[in-house]
């Protein structure tokens, strides 16, 4: 059972550690500086115009689109940061490739003008 002793102690204290940060400002919050602006939409300072549930123009789908290309392109590039001389020939060659990869659709999305604005 002492072997599990460690175990127990991490079950009991990982729950304090990242509940106790959730509790405390509850006691020294207050109730009084709520007020109905408070609760409104905020749309840049204007009032707010419109319902939040009305449908997107289509030309707005492709610009998070747009952004999948450029994220795994920096998240696969920190192998770089590896000296050179700790790479070998495979790895700099598997680095190349996912680069022409991410190069053609980069270059495809430039083709048929999906960056473009009307």
């Amino acid at each position: 059972m002492s072997e599990f002793a460690p175990i127990f102690i991490y079950l009991v204290i990982s729950p304090l550690v990242s509940l106790i940060p959730l509790g405390v400002p509850f006691p020294f919050a207050s109730n009084s500086s709520t007020y109905p602006e408070k609760f409104s939409a905020y749309e840049c300072g204007f009032d707010p115009s419109g319902d939040a549930r009305s449908r997107f123009d289509i030309r707005f789908y492709p610009v998070p689109i747009l952004f999948i290309i450029p994220d795994p392109k920096v998240t696969f590039s920190f192998p770089w940061a590896v000296p050179p001389n700790k790479i070998d020939l495979f790895g700099s060659w598997s680095m190349m490739a996912f680069l022409l990869i991410l190069t053609i659709g980069s270059l495809y999305e430039w083709k048929r003008g999906a960056s473009d604005r009307e």
